[in-house]
């Protein structure tokens, strides 16, 4: 079973999970082209991950894709796009590093 979740750490520490639809897992990597190796080294705009939105809605999956910063604890986030379609280049999230006072 090939899982199909993107994991990324930004340079500045930003820990961020991707996962293509609901359950998609269960289609065991059809209809997903993963673009980049594990443990690489990416850059912005930089294909990782092509999908067949069709494939995943004939097998009956929703397509939502949850994006989550893992390590949010540390961020103070605004939210830029809840329940919306985003094209590419559009930002989803802002984070601004919380200061840490003693």
């Amino acid at each position: 079973m090939q899982i199909l979740t993107i994991g990324l750490i930004s340079d500045d520490g930003i820990e961020i999970l991707i996962h293509v639809g609901m359950d998609t897992v269960k289609m065991n990597g059809k209809g997903f082209d993963v673009k980049t190796a594990v443990n690489s080294r990416v850059k912005e705009g930089e294909l990782l991950l092509e999908f067949d939105i069709k494939a995943i809605e004939k097998e009956g999956y929703p397509i939502i894709t949850p994006v989550i910063i893992t390590n949010s604890d540390a961020y103070n986030q605004n939210l830029l796009a809840v329940d919306m379609d985003v094209d590419n280049g559009k930002p989803i999230i802002d984070l601004k590093e919380l200061s840490v006072s003693m």
